[in-house]
């Protein structure tokens, strides 16, 4: 399972979100789950939250998304980084021919997109 933590799930890990937490359980005990967070959610995440890219990075179970040449250039004519990057990383690739679901506590702002979401509200 692929999961990209968008920039309001990974404020919610901070926020003592039990869905969060159990997917970063997950992600760290079992071999199919992989957590990503993309570079430019995380840092809205952490200007929402202080503190939230460092605790993040800190986790063994998540792998921290570079922002790379393609991501740009896909980015480039989209609203807002932090979405843009969390779509782009949810998109298959090679290693994920599936693509990823976006975990997220805002599940209304991905409702025009095409990807798939999982709900972390509470």
């Amino acid at each position: 399972m692929h999961i990209v933590l968008d920039e309001s799930a990974m404020a919610a890990v901070g926020q003592g979100n039990v869905l969060a937490s159990r997917l970063i359980h997950r992600a760290h005990a079992e071999a199919e789950w992989f957590l990503y967070a993309p570079a430019c959610a995380l840092v809205e995440a952490d200007r929402a939250r202080p503190g939230t890219a460092e605790h993040l990075a800190a986790m063994p179970g998540i792998t921290v998304l570079d922002l790379d040449l393609a991501a740009v250039l896909d980015m480039a004519r989209r609203e807002t980084w932090a979405a843009a990057h969390s779509q782009y990383a949810a998109q298959p690739t090679p290693d994920r021919p599936d693509g990823a679901v976006i975990a997220t506590t805002l599940p209304s702002r991905w409702e025009k997109e095409a990807v798939r979401v999982l709900d972390l509200t509470p």
